[in-house]
């Protein structure tokens, strides 16, 4: 398998509908909630990352085929003083998990974090998440298992 890791230019017509397929076929899965964005969801996702100086997307491709995505955003730590990258999103189509493409866009995520100077890279995950292993694997652990990561929604 030939796997190819570039970042996304949310300009580009094929790289936006390439996010659009994959945070979709995300969102659709169990783990994303399962439930299918709607396009009026999928073009304001493209348009406000496009507005977001912070985002950055890594597409994952195999054969020219997109396979895997990793949406992050570039935050900051007021305990460290630094940058941090904040892995938002890492997905890899269904047909595809299991090759190693989470672990490629992990170390993509990592060498860019390391580039830019960033103190450490954070993610939240459900405890019934598969991935877990490899983000342990990876190195990620939780500080805390009693801090929670909160969600208050505004519609």
């Amino acid at each position: 398998m030939m796997l190819n890791i570039l970042e996304a230019d949310y300009s580009n017509r094929q790289h936006a509908a390439d996010v659009q397929y994959l945070t979709n076929a995300y969102a659709e899965s169990e783990m994303g909630g399962g439930h299918t964005l709607s396009q009026e969801e999928l073009d304001k996702m493209i348009a406000g990352l496009r507005g977001m100086s912070t985002a950055f997307t890594l597409l994952a491709y195999s054969d020219e085929a997109p396979v895997g995505i990793a949406n992050c955003f570039i935050c900051f730590s007021t305990f460290e003083g630094q940058k941090l990258i904040n892995i938002h999103d890492l997905a890899v189509i269904k047909e595809m998990r299991g090759k190693g493409i989470g672990e490629k866009l992990l170390e993509a995520v990592q060498k860019k974090a390391r580039k830019m100077n960033c103190c450490k890279l954070t993610l939240e995950v459900r405890t019934d998440n598969r991935a877990i292993n490899l983000y342990e694997r990876f190195g990620f652990e939780t500080d805390d298992p009693r801090i929670w990561f909160m969600t208050k929604e505004f519609y």
